[in-house]
C-alpha cells in the first residue's frame, strides 16, 4: 500500500502542474462562497455551476442577504440547477448561522455537521477550501480513486464500503496543504481518474494503482445494476389569454416542491384529447404528462395564495422548472400562431 507521505506528495504535485487554480470560489476562498459552490455542486458539473455561483453571488453576495432573500428569489436563482432541496438548505444554513453563529462559521468538523444541507463531505470541504485545515472529503470522484487505487469491491455507497473509504480519506489527509491537497485529489478524480475511459496513461499514481495493475479499472468501482424506472401519469391545465398565463406554486414538499408550474389537474372528461404532452425521466421514475387547454375565466383554478396569473415577460422571476419552462416557451409560441 502507498504509504501517506507518497501519497500527499504525489497529490500535492499534480494539483500545482495540473490542478484546477483559478475557479470563482477559489478567490477568496471564504467559508460562504465554498458553502455555495459544495452545494451547488452536489449531482452538478463545474462547467454548469460556474454561471449560477457567480449569478448567485451577485444577488446574494453574504449570507445577510441570502437570509432575507424570498424563497421565490432563491429558487429563481437556482432554476436549471435541478434538486431544488439544495437551494433552500442553503437558504436555511444562512439563517442557521446567523441566529447561531452571529453570522461566522465554525471551523470543527462536528460543528459544521449542525448546519442543514451540510454533511460529512461538505464539512470536510468547508475545513480544507475555507480554512486550510485537516478535513477529510470522500465525493463521487474520491471514491472512484480509492475504489480503483485500491482495488474495493462492493458499491461504493454501501455500509461497509463507505466506511473503508473514508477510514482512507482520514489516513491519507495530511495535516498541512489542505486546500491543495483537496483540491488536487479532486481534480486527479474528475480529470484522470474518470468514470469512463480513464487517463492511466497520464495518472502518476499508476504504479500503485491495484486496479490497473490487475487490469480491471473499468471494472471498478462496482456498478449498481440499473432498473427499469417506473413511468407516473399527470395532467396540467394551461390557462393562457391576453399574454398572462396561470401559475400554481408547488407543496413544499414533494416533487418541485415550492416551484411553480402549471396547476396540476384531474383528468378532464370535457376535452377528447390534450392539446400538448411532455415526457422527463427523474431519479427514480419517469412522467408523462398532458396539458389541457382551459379558459381562464372558466377555469376550477382562481388566483390565490398558490395560484398566481404572470405576464410571460415576468416568467424569468418565477422559479419554473428549466425542463417545463422550455416547453411552456414553445407551448405558447404555437398558440401565438394559431390565433
Amino acid at each position: 500500500m502507498i504509504t501517506e507521505s507518497d501519497f500527499v506528495e504525489i497529490i500535492l504535485k499534480f494539483q500545482r502542474a495540473a490542478g484546477r487554480h483559478d475557479l470563482p470560489w477559489q478567490h477568496p476562498a471564504s467559508p460562504y462562497r465554498v458553502l455555495v459552490s459544495e452545494i451547488m455542486l452536489q449531482q452538478t458539473q463545474v462547467t454548469t455551476v460556474i454561471p449560477y455561483f457567480e449569478r448567485w453571488m451577485q444577488s446574494f453576495p453574504t449570507l445577510e442577504h441570502l437570509a432575507n432573500a424570498s424563497e421565490d428569489e432563491v429558487m429563481a436563482h437556482w432554476q436549471g440547477l435541478g434538486y431544488y432541496a439544495r437551494a433552500r438548505n442553503l437558504q436555511k444554513a444562512s439563517r442557521f448561522l446567523i441566529n447561531h453563529y452571529q453570522g461566522n462559521f465554525p471551523d470543527d468538523l462536528q460543528e459544521l455537521q449542525k448546519i442543514p444541507g451540510v454533511g460529512r463531505y461538505t464539512a470536510g470541504a468547508i475545513r480544507s477550501f475555507a480554512f486550510n485545515e485537516w478535513g477529510p472529503i470522500v465525493d463521487g470522484n474520491v471514491r472512484r480513486l480509492f475504489c480503483r487505487l485500491f482495488a474495493i469491491e462492493g458499491l461504493p455507497t454501501a455500509a461497509k464500503v463507505d466506511k473503508e473509504l473514508w477510514r482512507l480519506a482520514e489516513h491519507y489527509t495530511p495535516v498541512h496543504d489542505n486546500r491543495a491537497f483537496a483540491q488536487g485529489l479532486l481534480d486527479m478524480g474528475s480529470t484522470l481518474c474518470k468514470p469512463q475511459n480513464p487517463e492511466c496513461d497520464r495518472c502518476p499514481l499508476q504504479s500503485h494503482c491495484i486496479a490497473f495493475r490487475e487490469n480491471r479499472q473499468h471494472e471498478l468501482p462496482t456498478k449498481r445494476v440499473k432498473k427499469a424506472l417506473p413511468t407516473k401519469h399527470a395532467h396540467f391545465s394551461l390557462c393562457y389569454e391576453n399574454g398572462s398565463i396561470m401559475l400554481e406554486k408547488r407543496p413544499a414538499a414533494g416533487l418541485w416542491s415550492a416551484l411553480w408550474m402549471l396547476p396540476e389537474i384531474e383528468k378532464p372528461t370535457n376535452q377528447a384529447s390534450a392539446k400538448f404532452e411532455f415526457a422527463h425521466t427523474f431519479t427514480h421514475f419517469k412522467m408523462k404528462g398532458n396539458v389541457w387547454l382551459a379558459k381562464c375565466e372558466h377555469s376550477e383554478i382562481r388566483e390565490s395564495v398558490t395560484t398566481q396569473q404572470v405576464r410571460i415577460e415576468e416568467l424569468a422571476h418565477f422559479g419554473v422548472p428549466t425542463p417545463l419552462k422550455k416547453h411552456i416557451d414553445s407551448w405558447l409560441n404555437e398558440l401565438e400562431q394559431d390565433k
